[in-house]
């Protein structure tokens, strides 16, 4: 069982976990219980939940006692009774399911729709009709007041078949060019539709008129909202006899209220995906919607997150068990998953031990995972001297490093370097009377590391607040005080290297700016030598002899970049001979090549012909293997021009060739000596 939290709302995952095969014999699955923690400590809450391949929808029959499954491959049905905890029967189909309705209280009456267009009904005992309807269908509801199938599809029509009668009715006609989805209202048995133009239709079966049309597609485009197309509507569901939800393809959920033309709220998954479920649940008045990556629960009042389920695998439909804190989700997976959440509701009857389990694990709270195990790079790895772990089973690969177990790590660490913990001791002591220090009365002071760049820092800054004072703006944050890049300025790691080509290039001037700080940054160490309560001198002293040499810096900004590059041509210069001379005392050993069978070494030679016959033009290479005779251009009389060419054989098709001329020249003269001898042996008969 898996535990998540999120924003306080526990979810435990009850289908995590390994499954055994089904091939495996009782023996063989007690033995792995034994052997294996995973397997020991899963929790199976109905046997065998799951599918061949993938999983397509999921229900839940009125009476809750059974669950019903569609999937592949090959298509079929799964019903699981949840009394005895286990599947109850399987059914496989001619095709693949779209959708279906159980219009029982229990597994007696099911109707599929299937996409060849078929319509299959089933009893108690199995298959009991089957037939068709004109276009290919998408979704239907179930109209219990006239016993009326309503389906709709690729057409504009919504094509009526009345079970009690047991014949198609009169179809009604939309102004749709296609409908996706469709749900009838259980309480006044309002019938909608939701269009591929992103609109909602609302008939009356008593009158077969429409009584209402939403724009859907104009209401779900906000000032947030960033859509490629036309949004369609992927989902419907009523709420009641006044609230509806919408979900559309571009991933927005819109709650209605049927007096109103306008959305009440709109809730976007911010994923780009199509709606596939919506649920309501009452007791906390949440709107579960989903689409193929994310489940999300929130406020229909408020559209505040409640919390969020993403599962491993991309979703296809959802089921919430009526009156408890049950999430079934049906999958691109052989799993169908088992949520329990226990904030929503209590456990069903069925399992109501749940309760107890859940209680259980609250009380005695157990670490997570990674609490047992420490994070490390490879370079961490190699500081440690373990490198030679990686590919065991002690290191477990993750992300851009791996997962060790904290006590090893520790040892590794105490071997390294003993003395680390005197160091993080000392420094541990050093921040504390630091942070004494700072309480004290702050004097102006320059920081260990990047000494340079603080007093640039301070000298742009003492510039900028006097442009303010008489532009009369804010004062804008400094660098110094922010704590973003307070450890530029306190970690020796993020000194600037000056010396670097990357900094000598970018800056050409930095040769004379730095000579100017350097002075003043000698000033400043010695008159903190010199004064005991280590008082800085204050910002601005030199600013009055810098004035005067602005101008010469502007000059000769284009020699000091030449100067800078020369330095870098002679650096690589002295590299280069450096190199040549290693290259010059190491000896040069021999290589030898072997030659393939079949195969005669030449010379070396002939690749540097292929060469240069590669550099000439197609042209010439042409005129070449004409003069050759390898190749013959001549014109058609269509006044095109046909060139035939002979292919070069190499030495093993040439010693074959001779070696089948060989063979046919003694199979020629065997034949001409079996002639001779029969002509022969004719003859001496005659002359008997």
């Amino acid at each position: 069982m898996q535990v998540s939290s999120l924003n306080e709302v526990k979810i435990y995952s009850l289908s995590a976990g390994r499954s055994l095969p089904e091939w495996l014999s009782d023996r063989k699955k007690r033995a792995l219980q034994k052997k294996d923690v995973d397997v020991r400590r899963r929790i199976e809450l109905i046997q065998d939940f799951e599918m061949p391949t993938v999983s397509t929808k999921i229900k839940v029959s009125r009476d809750g006692q059974y669950i019903m499954a569609v999937g592949t491959y090959k298509p079929r049905i799964r019903c699981f009774d949840t009394y005895q905890l286990s599947q109850k029967f399987e059914r496989c189909l001619d095709s693949e399911v779209v959708t279906f309705e159980i219009l029982s209280d229990d597994y007696s009456k099911i109707v599929f729709l299937q996409c060849g267009r078929f319509v299959e009904f089933h009893s108690q005992h199995g298959h009991y009709y089957k037939t068709r309807i004109p276009k290919f269908g998408r979704d239907f509801s179930y109209h219990y007041p006239s016993c009326d199938l309503y389906f709709v599809g690729a057409s504009s029509e919504v094509y009526r078949l009345n079970l009690e009668q047991g014949r198609f009715l009169n179809s009604l006609q939309t102004d749709a060019s296609e409908s996706n989805v469709c749900d009838i209202n259980p309480v006044h048995f309002l019938f909608a539709m939701g269009t591929a133009e992103g609109k909602v239709e609302c008939w009356d079966p008593r009158t077969r008129s429409r009584v209402g049309l939403l724009d859907c597609a104009l209401s779900s485009v906000t000032a947030d909202t960033e859509i490629d197309g036309l949004p369609s509507i992927s989902a419907l569901k009523f709420d009641g006899a006044l609230n509806m939800a919408v979900g559309t393809s571009t991933g927005q959920v819109l709650l209605y209220d049927l007096r109103s033309s306008n959305p009440l709220i709109v809730k976007d998954h911010y994923y780009g995906l199509p709606i596939k479920s919506i649920q309501f649940q009452h007791q906390l008045d949440l709107i579960i919607s989903a689409d193929s990556r994310i489940i999300k629960m929130w406020n229909k009042d408020t559209g505040k997150i409640f919390t969020s389920m993403e599962p491993e695998y991309d979703i296809n439909d959802v089921c919430l068990y009526p009156n408890s804190g049950m999430l079934m989700t049906a999958n691109e997976a052989p799993k169908m998953n088992i949520y329990y959440i226990p904030v929503l509701g209590p456990a069903p009857k069925w399992c109501s031990f749940l309760d107890n389990l859940t209680e259980e694990l609250e009380e005695n709270p157990e670490s997570t995972v990674y609490d047992d195990y420490k994070f490390v790079t490879r370079k961490d790895l190699e500081n440690l001297g373990l490198a030679h772990l990686i590919g065991s089973s002690l290191l477990r690969a993750y992300m851009h490093g791996f997962f060790m177990d904290i006590r090893l790590y520790h040892k590794a660490k105490m071997m390294a370097n003993p003395f680390a913990y005197e160091e993080y001791r000392r420094e541990k002591i050093r921040q504390k009377i630091e942070e004494t220090h700072a309480q004290r009365v702050q004097l102006k002071k320059l920081p260990k590391v990047n000494k340079e760049l603080a007093l640039k820092l301070i000298e742009e800054e003492g510039e900028e607040q006097q442009v303010t004072r008489k532009r009369k703006q804010k004062n804008l944050p400094s660098l110094l005080k922010d704590d973003r890049f307070k450890v530029m300025f306190e970690n020796p790691d993020f000194q600037v290297d000056e010396q670097s080509e990357e900094f000598r290039l970018l800056n050409p001037l930095v040769s004379k700016i730095s000579e100017k700080r350097k002075r003043k940054l000698k000033i400043l160490e010695e008159l903190e030598a010199q004064e005991q309560e280590e008082e800085e001198e204050p910002e601005g002293k030199a600013s009055d002899a810098e004035s005067s040499e602005s101008s010469d810096d502007e000059k000769g900004w284009v020699e000091e970049v030449r100067k800078q590059r020369k330095l870098l041509r002679q650096e690589e210069k002295v590299k280069r001979r450096e190199k040549l001379k290693e290259d010059q005392q190491t000896l040069l050993k021999p290589q030898f090549f072997e030659i393939k069978e079949g195969e005669e070494f030449r010379s070396f030679k002939d690749s540097a012909k292929k060469q240069k016959l590669m550099k000439k033009t197609l042209g010439d290479r042409l005129k070449l293997e004409e003069k050759l005779g390898t190749l013959d251009v001549s014109d058609t009389t269509v006044g095109s021009k046909q060139a035939t060419f002979k292919l070069k054989k190499s030495e093993q098709q040439k010693k074959q060739q001779e070696a089948e001329k060989l063979h046919r020249q003694e199979r020629k003269t065997l034949r001409r000596s079996a002639s001779h001898l029969k002509s022969k042996r004719g003859r001496g008969r005659l002359f008997r």
